[in-house]
């Protein structure tokens, strides 16, 4: 299930590499699992939860789906215009805030666990 989520990572060079290797194991531990969709690693409970992309500067960023929804008490989540997605840049695996990384995650499972996912399509022509 997670062959290709393994072989993205490994393509990776230098900091994105250590990050998302450090952040798959977290999530694994967390019980969420990896599929690889949309040419990216995805973290799944009932449905999507977050996901990591790589970025310039040997960098990822990882995106909760959801985060519209969560609390964000941290300020940790950059929307960067988006309506409903917000991430956090991460350049390396000494700065990584993995507490506030743990909360938000959690809190993006329950709210996964307990409020259907709903995706609300533009009404066309």
């Amino acid at each position: 299930m997670s062959e290709k989520v393994n072989a993205f990572i490994e393509e990776r060079d230098g900091n994105q590499r250590t990050v998302m290797e450090f952040l798959h194991e977290h999530f694994i531990e967390l019980g969420l699992q990896p599929k690889y969709r949309f040419k990216i690693p995805f973290y799944y409970q009932k449905t999507w939860v977050c996901y990591m992309n790589p970025i310039k500067n040997d960098g990822i960023e990882l995106v909760y789906v959801r985060a519209r929804e969560l609390a964000n008490t941290s300020g940790i989540l950059d929307f960067k215009n988006r309506k409903m997605a917000a991430g956090i840049s991460i350049y390396s695996v000494a700065e990584i805030p993995l507490e506030l990384i743990t909360d938000v995650t959690y809190e993006a499972m329950v709210l996964d666990a307990e409020v259907p996912y709903t995706f609300k399509k533009k009404k066309g022509k």
